[in-house]
């Protein structure tokens, strides 16, 4: 059987992830009729997830790995999950930004995307306790300083102090103090887990405590989460749902999750889907 190559390897074994979650557990021979192709790139394609610690392999097939509710993967450990839902994401939330406001961004690899979209809104204030996010920005000025001088519209970046986590985020009471003296017209957050009864949360106690923070500093808060944080409930919640004003996700949130986004507080926003205007 030859390999099917419309699909890159990341769309597949994002495929092949959402297969094992949603059923519990997948079989070898089932996985190469949906995706037609052949038995050793599922294999391969089991191996790389495995690697990555988000599924299990077993004979014949895979299971998921769940994971314990204090458990805090790494930056690079999630960079690799997702990324066309987070890129669409980052797409469709950066549209939200208006020009010339001051936003909050926290930290998670949607955020670092996020962040590279909102290098083209003009006149941002970024406040953010993310390492990796403050670096886009800087970066950025620094390729612009070199062409020949400041990018007109520039953002100015603020980046909190604090205890920086597995997430490279800065969290503690340091970036408390900082975020509770400001305030933002929109926060832009990333979020580990994602329910109704839990709402937000996270396996870090000390990024809950700043998240909180961020929350109540902030005019409109709006979450970028994929579809596979749905129904994930890390160790501590930090915000409830009627909290968002939007989520920003992907098409691969099942539809009966859909369904019960029609009697929940935030308005929904799926990346790809038409949307009315919905700057901040």
């Amino acid at each position: 059987m030859s390999d099917n190559q419309n699909l890159l390897a990341e769309q597949r074994r994002a495929l092949i992830l959402d297969e094992v979650r949603r059923r519990g557990g997948v079989r070898v021979n089932e996985l190469t009729r949906k995706l037609s192709v052949s038995d050793m790139t599922v294999r391969r394609d089991l191996d790389a997830l495995a690697r990555q610690g988000v599924v299990e392999k077993v004979h014949g097939g895979a299971v998921p790995v769940s994971e314990p509710s204090a458990h805090e993967p790494g930056f690079e450990a999630k960079s690799s999950l997702e990324l066309s839902a987070k890129e669409a994401i980052a797409e469709a939330a950066a549209q939200m930004a208006a020009p010339g406001s001051a936003i909050a961004l926290a930290g998670g690899t949607t955020a670092f995307a996020l962040a590279h979209q909102l290098l083209d809104v003009p006149d941002l204030t970024v406040v953010t306790n993310s390492v990796r996010v403050a670096d886009v920005f800087y970066a950025a000025q620094r390729a612009a300083a070199g062409a020949g001088g400041p990018r007109p519209g520039a953002a100015t970046v603020v980046l909190t102090g604090g205890v920086r986590t597995p997430s490279d985020t800065l969290v503690g009471p340091v970036a408390d103090a900082a975020i509770r003296s400001l305030h933002f017209d929109a926060l832009f957050l990333g979020v580990h887990g994602i329910s109704v009864e839990a709402g937000l949360s996270t396996p870090n106690l000390a990024e809950a405590e700043t998240n909180r923070h961020f929350v109540r500093s902030a005019r409109r808060v709006v979450v970028v989460a994929d579809h596979t944080k749905w129904g994930t409930v890390g160790l501590s919640s930090f915000a409830s749902l009627d909290q968002v004003d939007v989520l920003v996700t992907d098409p691969g949130l099942p539809a009966h999750v859909r369904a019960e986004f029609a009697e929940l507080p935030p308005r929904l926003v799926v990346a790809g889907e038409p949307e009315d205007d919905a700057d901040i």
